[in-house]
């Protein structure tokens, strides 16, 4: 089992979830998030006011899979959040090495 993890436009986290599920991938997690990259921060105006922040908004989605499907997830998470700008996101992948559904106590691949 992998666990998928992405940090992406919070705008892209609906459509994101949608294609995952059209393809049978239920169980996401999702956090909104802020982080430091390449885009650098960004400038607002509040009632007259400037204010920066180096850090961007973003959303992080993690998701348990089979390792067999893991591209599959990549895949559609890639397509459907893809701007072709700066910030787009990254995904990396992490070896699960145990999963215990909590209710049931199901283990690995049974807990999916």
């Amino acid at each position: 089992m992998q666990l998928v993890s992405a940090v992406v436009r919070p705008t892209k986290v609906g459509e994101i979830c949608e294609a995952l599920q059209t393809l049978g991938f239920h169980g996401v997690t999702v956090t909104d998030t802020t982080g430091l990259g390449k885009v650098g921060g960004h400038t607002e105006i509040y009632r007259g006011t400037k204010y920066s922040s180096e850090f961007q908004q973003h959303a992080k989605l993690e998701i348990i899979t089979r390792d067999e499907d893991v591209h599959d997830v990549i895949d559609v998470i890639c397509t459907v959040a893809s701007t072709g700008r700066l910030g787009d996101g990254k995904i990396w992948v992490t070896t699960v090495g145990e999963l215990v559904r909590i209710r049931t106590r199901e283990i690995d691949t049974d807990a999916l």
